[in-house]
C-alpha cells in the first residue's frame, strides 16, 4: 500500500522556523517530522510514499535528492577528480514520490492532484505535521472488516488546563484537573481511504476536512478507530520542544523501530 503524506501547507502559527522550510520539514532530533512518520510506516511494511508539497516544496524535493548526504558519512576526494565516496550508507526501502500541488490549494485538492499517483487500491493518509505510535497494521486491518470508504483514526488530546465545576448561579464548586471525561475523540490524522472518496472533491478550493468528510459522514461511509496511545501534532513551538524533549531523552513512543 501507499501512504499519502499532507506537506504543503503554510504552517503559520509556527512561523518561528516555517519562515524558514515547510513545516513538515521542521527537525526533531536532527530529522525532519515528516521522515519520523515515514519510519513509523516503513516499520509496518509501508514504503511507498506520495507527499502533498506546496509551500516551499523545492526543500523537500532537494533533501530527499542529499538523503545519503544527511545520513552517511562522506569522504570527498578531491585528488582522485572530486571522487565522492559514502560511508556507512544507511539505505532506505523507499520509493517517494514528491509532487508541487500548489502554494494555496486545499487539502481535498492536494489529495485530487495526486489521484494519478495513487491507483485503484486503498491508500493511507496522514497530515504531514504529527507524530504517533499508532499501529499502522491494526489500523487498516479495521477498515477491512467494516468496509466502508474511509476510516479515521481518533485520540483524545492531553488537556492543559484545570476545570472549574460551576453552579448555576456561577458560583465555583470546584477546580480540578482536567481528565479524559472532559475532552471528546478528535481526528488524528492517520487514515485509510478508498479512491473512490476524491469523488468527493470538486477542486482546489475543498478541504478535504469539511465537505467531503461530511458527505461521507453523512452516508455512513467513516468509521472511527480509537487510538488509546501516544499522539502530538506540532503546532507549535512549544510543541516541537517537547517532542524535542522526549527524543534527546530517549523517551519518544513514536520510535518504534530501531536504528
Amino acid at each position: 500500500m501507499k501512504a499519502v503524506l499532507l506537506a504543503g501547507g503554510f504552517g503559520t502559527r509556527i512561523s518561528e522556523e516555517s519562515q524558514f522550510k515547510p513545516k513538515p520539514m521542521i527537525e526533531i532530533g536532527g530529522m525532519p517530522i515528516l521522515w519520523h512518520i515515514m519510519k513509523l510506516y516503513s516499520y509496518y511494511g509501508v514504503n511507498e510514499f506520495i507527499i502533498c508539497a506546496g509551500y516551499k516544496q523545492h526543500i523537500i524535493k532537494e533533501w530527499f535528492a542529499d538523503y545519503f548526504l544527511h545520513t552517511s558519512d562522506i569522504t570527498f576526494d578531491f585528488t582522485q577528480d572530486d571522487k565522492i565516496i559514502v560511508h556507512n550508507k544507511r539505505a532506505e526501502q523507499w520509493k517517494v514520490t514528491v509532487v508541487d500541488t500548489g502554494l494555496n490549494t486545499m487539502t481535498g485538492g492536494r489529495l485530487k492532484r495526486v489521484r494519478d499517483f495513487i491507483g485503484s487500491e486503498p491508500f493511507f493518509m496522514t497530515y504531514g505535521d504529527g507524530v504517533s505510535d499508532v499501529d499502522i497494521n491494526a489500523l487498516y486491518e479495521f477498515h477491512k472488516k467494516n468496509s466502508r470508504l474511509a476510516t479515521m483514526s481518533a485520540v483524545k488530546p492531553e488537556s492543559r488546563f484545570g476545570v472549574l465545576d460551576l453552579s448555576n448561579e456561577n458560583e465555583v464548586k470546584a477546580f480540578r484537573e482536567k481528565s479524559d471525561i472532559d475532552s471528546g475523540w478528535i481526528n488524528a490524522g492517520f487514515m485509510v481511504l478508498e479512491p473512490k472518496v476524491l469523488d468527493y472533491v470538486k477542486d482546489d478550493t475543498i478541504m478535504f476536512e469539511r465537505e467531503p468528510m461530511e458527505q461521507l459522514a453523512k452516508e455512513g461511509q467513516i468509521m472511527c478507530w480509537k487510538h488509546n496511545g501516544f499522539w502530538q501534532c506540532m503546532d507549535t513551538l512549544r510543541d516541537k520542544e517537547k517532542l524535542e524533549k522526549l527524543w534527546s531523552t530517549n523517551k519518544a513512543p513514536w520510535k518504534v523501530w530501531k536504528d
